[in-house]
């Protein structure tokens, strides 16, 4: 029997201090979550009874495996890795075209946005119980559907979203084949007022931002109503299938 619309006991936000995994994590608990595994580089945040802060660098697998091994005898029902980069740390942002491109950077951002979030798949999804339901979530991006890219540009950054997307339609056939519970599905969050959307707010037509946690809430949503003959796709802050 499916548990689809029953809230998790135990959750694990990777990214609890970006302006989405924060408020992901709050939303989470407000809504009953007994514990919520808070990952974030430093280990830190958010502070709270539900919380249990993990240390965790996305572009290093051993410290993602020893986030997941801390995990194993507790394991959370709910994963979502709420990770990801758009300018990068120097100041590099997408690319318009494709004359800007520089192998370097995107090897940051592929890192970053397809690598790190899959090698928390590698290590997370094993924790999944084979008989009941599970979600395994990443933060996504309208951007990486290739049949809706109508303008171009963004180079890096739509190309390591539609890998991500990739990645978790690979993850779902997979684990659909001994967890036929489980979801593994891609979230797009609209455009979150945060520190990622913030160099490219200034020409948003009005009511396009929408506040972290009005998107928390959002996505959390969508996740409760996901069942796992729907595993494998992308969906939007609405629950609308993103296309491939």
């Amino acid at each position: 029997m499916s548990d689809v619309g029953k809230w998790p006991r135990r959750a694990a936000v990777f990214g609890s201090t970006g302006g989405i995994g924060k408020a992901l994590c709050h939303a989470l608990a407000e809504r009953g979550c007994e514990t919520i595994y808070a990952g974030s580089r430093d280990g830190m945040e958010p502070v709270g009874t539900a919380f249990v802060p993990l240390a965790f660098d996305l572009a290093d697998e051993a410290s993602i495996a020893d986030a997941a091994a801390s995990m194993k005898d507790a394991p959370p029902e709910w994963v979502i890795v709420a990770s990801g980069v758009l300018t990068l740390a120097n100041g590099t942002g997408p690319e318009r075209t494709f004359k800007r491109l520089d192998p370097n950077a995107m090897a940051e951002v592929f890192a970053l946005n397809t690598i790190g979030p899959a090698m928390v798949a590698k290590h997370v999804l094993p924790l999944m119980p084979r008989d009941e339901r599970f979600v395994f979530a990443a933060l996504s991006a309208r951007v990486g559907s290739i049949s809706d890219n109508g303008l171009g540009g963004w180079h890096s950054y739509r190309a390591s979203k539609a890998a991500l997307n990739m990645l978790l339609k690979n993850f779902a056939l997979e684990m659909g084949r001994t967890h036929r519970q489980g979801v593994v599905v891609g979230l797009h969050p609209g455009t979150v007022d945060s520190a990622l959307s913030d160099p490219f707010q200034s020409n948003l037509p009005d009511g396009q931002l929408t506040k972290p946690g009005e998107a928390a809430a959002n996505l959390l949503d969508v996740l409760a109503g996901v069942g796992p003959e729907k595993s494998g796709r992308v969906f939007d802050f609405k629950g609308e299938v993103v296309p491939a």
